[in-house]
């Protein structure tokens, strides 16, 4: 079992075997659950601006050319 120790900030370092381990690299996303006293890390598939083109799409109503003029010197 790898042990860490969290900081005041709320912050752990992964040890590097784990890292290895699991795949993980700088910059790589993780979730947490609890389940009582546990904790669940898993790595988050894709990065964090992978939901970017789904939510543009529900933005349609500021695409239009006139909304283009209106803010383009801004």
């Amino acid at each position: 079992m790898k042990r860490s120790r969290v900081t005041t900030r709320g912050q752990a370092t992964i040890p590097k075997s784990v890292r290895e381990a699991a795949g993980l690299y700088a910059g790589d996303m993780l979730s947490f659950e609890t389940d009582g006293d546990r904790v669940v890390v898993r790595k988050v598939a894709g990065g964090i601006d992978d939901h970017l083109p789904d939510v543009s799409g529900t933005m349609s109503e500021w695409g239009s050319a006139e909304d283009e003029e209106a803010w383009r010197e801004l």
